[in-house]
């Protein structure tokens, strides 16, 4: 049996999640109002007196929000406690800023910052995974001289990052090709550590997978877009997640990405539009098809929602086959629109205290799978959470 500080850990954040799985599973946009007004009277009373500006501020400041909601959840603070990971030490491999051709500033710098978070071992034989143009790939093979495979599905992005290499004289080779095809398993066969850097849900769970059934020396990951996965529900890896009485299905799974730190104004203003004018139809679309469950709409062109809302509510109608009725009053069902936002920001700013604790769960239960099948495993941050929310580090070595 496998020993591990992970262990108590995951087991007390799987105890709290379970036991308060009806204040942050469902889907808000299902709810005309808070589900828990019974369950939970004060805590609806003191989200009731919160305006739109309150309630956003409270889902940036994790700690505001666990002061002032802890008389009523006082488990927030031990919840919050326990999704604290520590940062990691970073090394000196820097990569001259003339490489960073074609990247993006925020994205190089969060290549910087997982290159550095890598233990400072030079040369050796390192596979990236989901590689895309080869950023990390390149950064790998610049900073520690490196030969670097680089696999990715796209084609042209293969021969973008191929070329690039190639012009450069850089030790990569991109090989194009499926993750999820037991072919390329052999690949970490082929290497010594194998690395991915935000690779969505079900990739980077399929590396570890293979890491395990290989002979690879370590695999490092930083996980991203965790409902990316290929069954309508999570498939835990760790024995301690299989014992968990946590069903998550694709909706949960994007509880952890629900971040904003990262969001200007521009674009919150944006999501209030687009938001009420969907909980808007909605609410229409539940008049007229006398219906009491929230209706999906597809995504909409973001020009159209400079429109205003009734050329929103005949595209959604024409979307899902509706006839919208002359005389629709869509200045009241705008209005419902704008109150109904209002719900989903209490309900989303209580869903922001279980936000992070689930995605240290998950990556707990990946950490876990590691050493039970005989890895040593570092859990850390690799950046600050404003560079990147996915700023999360797993780092395993087989043992011996």
């Amino acid at each position: 049996m496998v020993t591990s500080p992970f262990i108590p850990q995951f087991l007390m954040l799987d105890d709290i999640l379970s036991r308060h799985v009806d204040l942050w599973q469902g889907v808000p946009f299902d709810c005309l109002d808070l589900p828990w007004r019974d369950t939970h009277p004060e805590l609806c009373r003191w989200l009731d007196a919160q305006s739109l500006s309150s309630l956003q501020t409270f889902k940036e400041s994790p700690q505001l929000l666990i002061d002032a909601v802890s008389a009523w959840l006082p488990e927030c603070s031990q919840l919050h406690e326990a999704s604290v990971v520590p940062e990691h030490t970073t090394s000196h491999l820097l990569c001259d800023g003339v490489w960073a051709t074609g990247i993006p500033g925020r994205k190089w710098s969060q290549i910087q910052a997982f290159n550095q978070s890598l233990p400072p071992i030079k040369q050796g034989r390192w596979l990236e995974w989901c590689a895309g143009k080869g950023y990390l790939g390149r950064m790998l093979a610049v900073s520690r001289d490196a030969s670097v495979t680089s696999l990715e599905w796209q084609k042209a992005l293969c021969e973008d990052g191929q070329a690039y290499a190639d012009k450069h004289n850089l030790a990569m080779r991109f090989v194009q090709g499926d993750a999820f095809s037991l072919d390329n398993r052999v690949l970490l066969d082929e290497c010594d550590h194998a690395v991915a850097l935000h690779a969505c849900g079900d990739l980077h769970v399929t590396l570890l997978r293979h890491a395990v059934n290989t002979a690879v020396e370590s695999v490092t990951v930083s996980p991203c877009c965790y409902h990316l996965i290929q069954h309508s529900a999570y498939q835990p890896l760790s024995r301690y997640a299989q014992n968990s009485s946590l069903t998550l299905s694709r909706h949960d799974l994007k509880l952890p990405l629900q971040e904003t730190v990262t969001a200007g104004q521009t674009v919150k203003n944006k999501r209030f539009i687009e938001v009420s004018f969907r909980l808007g139809f909605d609410a229409l679309q539940r008049t007229l098809n006398k219906v009491d469950c929230y209706l999906p709409v597809p995504n909409v062109q973001k020009s159209l929602l400079n429109e205003g809302f009734s050329a929103f509510c005949h595209w959604a109608a024409e979307q899902k086959n509706i006839t919208l009725p002359a005389g629709t009053d869509f200045e009241h069902y705008q209005q419902v629109g704008e109150v109904r936002f209002h719900h989903v920001e209490k309900m989303e700013t209580v869903r922001t205290l279980f936000r992070r604790p689930l995605e240290i769960w998950l990556v707990l239960d990946r950490a876990i799978y590691l050493q039970e099948n005989g890895f040593d495993v570092d859990v850390t941050t690799f950046c600050k959470r404003e560079l990147t929310p996915r700023n999360l580090f797993i780092h395993a070595i087989r043992k011996g």
